[in-house]
Order: structure tokens, then C-alpha cells, then sequence
């Protein structure tokens, strides 16, 4: 079974920076698109950004273009996120999740993840 674990969450100042961590072992990392997802309090849990299994393609949702920037580095198993310019807005529980299948592609629904990491707080204060 897939294990998914973030890090690197805490509290940062509105316009700073901080750069989220998930190491990913038993499933097939280097053939799997990733996805960050948020949930903040009192809402419901919505996409961030998705990378394909590659690192090729990568979407982001509308609100974060330009401040958020996903990477996978398939030797080391390991997704990052890297959020900039970041507002209070951005408090949140921060989840990585792994797609189901291998080889399964991004896509606007935010669909078909089967493997969740246990979720780092980010808190922005402002």
C-alpha cells in the first residue's frame, strides 16, 4: 500500500514563503501523477496543483497561478510544493495524494486519487 507523508507546513507571514514536502513510498512514484490538495476550516477540501507522472505538464487552479509551483523529483520519490507572495487566504491543512493508476493523467475534475498523505497545517498570518 501506497504511503504518502508531507512536511515542512508552519506559520509564515502574509508575503512569505514555504516550501511543502511529501515523500512517497510503496507505489510506483516515478510512474505516478501527484496532486496537492487544501481544505480549510469550515470548507471543503478543493485541488491546488496536479503534475503529470513525468513532471512535464502541470495545472494549478486559477487562484494560485503565479504564486504556487509543483515538482516531483522521481529519484528521491518526493513531491514539493512551493508557495510564494502567500496570503492568509492560503491557511489551510495541505495534502499530497497519489493517482490511482499509473500513468493516469491531470485533469480539471480533480479525479482518481487513491493514495492521500496524513496533511501538513500551513497557517498565514497576516
Amino acid at each position: 500500500q501506497g504511503l504518502l507523508v508531507e512536511s515542512g507546513g508552519g506559520l509564515v507571514q502574509a508575503g512569505g514563503s514555504l516550501r511543502l514536502s511529501c515523500t512517497a513510498s510503496g507505489l510506483n512514484f516515478g510512474a505516478s501523477a501527484m496532486g496537492w490538495f487544501r481544505q480549510a476550516p469550515g470548507k471543503e477540501r478543493e485541488g491546488v496543483s496536479c503534475i503529470s507522472w513525468d513532471g512535464a505538464t502541470t495545472t494549478y487552479a486559477d487562484s494560485l497561478k503565479g504564486r504556487f509551483t509543483i515538482s516531483k523529483d522521481n529519484a528521491k520519490n518526493t513531491l514539493y510544493l512551493q508557495m510564494n507572495s502567500l496570503k492568509s487566504e492560503d491557511t489551510a491543512v495541505y495534502y499530497c495524494a497519489a493517482k490511482r493508476f499509473i500513468y493516469d493523467t491531470c485533469s480539471a475534475s480533480w479525479t482518481g486519487f487513491g493514495y492521500w498523505g496524513q496533511g501538513t497545517q500551513v497557517t498565514v498570518s497576516s
